[in-house]
């Protein structure tokens, strides 16, 4: 199976190809990177209509190399993969946050949303349940210092914002690039956490696989 990964951030590609590595190693990974989609969403404060053509561009172009399905990994676009899964149907194509969101409300009630991008928590809280009390908090500086190639401050950073979560059920990390410190942020908070890229993973390869079982004559 052909996964077409498609980031707007650099610092995604290495968490998400570790949990493939971990969780289904078997897929065939393609990566698309264009870190200008989150430079100019971060710039103009709103996604435009502009941002969806360059999205469904993309999204083509996935396609087009024979992909089985597509997995964006930034977490700012929610109406642009809409945009692109309505296009492709009925090829799976995945948001970055679509699976973890699912498994957060299994498990909890009042969730924790944290994140370094804050774009992120204007487009990504409509995407839970109105049932659900979601409790965001920005991690300030960390993707500043991941950007500047310090990996120990950014984690320290993320840890220290996931302290103000410490009385939701669950903790949520937003963005790809924050899943190696999920194992730290569990620790100080005494928490369950949940890492996008471990839970579309596992997403993915159950819709593939149940396509491969659909398909048998």
């Amino acid at each position: 199976m052909r996964i077409a990964l498609i980031h707007a951030l650099k610092h995604s590609l290495a968490p998400i190809e570790a949990s493939f590595a971990r969780l289904w190693p078997e897929a065939t990974l393609m990566n698309l990177l264009d870190d200008s989609l989150s430079a100019d969403v971060a710039r103009d404060g709103r996604l435009t209509p502009e941002m969806t053509d360059r999205f469904l561009a993309l999204g083509q172009y996935a396609a087009s190399t024979g992909a089985h399905a597509i997995l964006f990994t930034c977490s700012a676009f929610g109406p642009c993969i809409d945009a692109v899964a309505r296009d492709l149907s009925p090829m799976p194509v995945l948001k970055p946050n679509q699976a973890m969101i699912e498994q957060a409300v299994e498990r909890g009630h009042r969730i924790g949303l944290l994140s370094t991008f804050p774009p992120t928590l204007r487009s990504m809280p409509p995407e839970f349940p109105g049932t659900i009390q979601l409790v965001p908090k920005l991690a300030e500086g960390a993707l500043a210092a991941l950007d500047r190639g310090d990996r120990t401050e950014h984690d320290r950073l993320v840890v220290q914002a996931s302290r103000d979560l410490r009385d939701c059920d669950l903790i949520a990390l937003a963005q790809y690039s924050m899943a190696p410190a999920a194992d730290m942020v569990a620790e100080a908070t005494k928490l369950p956490v949940l890492t996008t890229p471990d839970s579309a993973v596992t997403k993915l390869k159950q819709l593939l696989k149940a396509e491969v079982r659909d398909e048998r004559p």
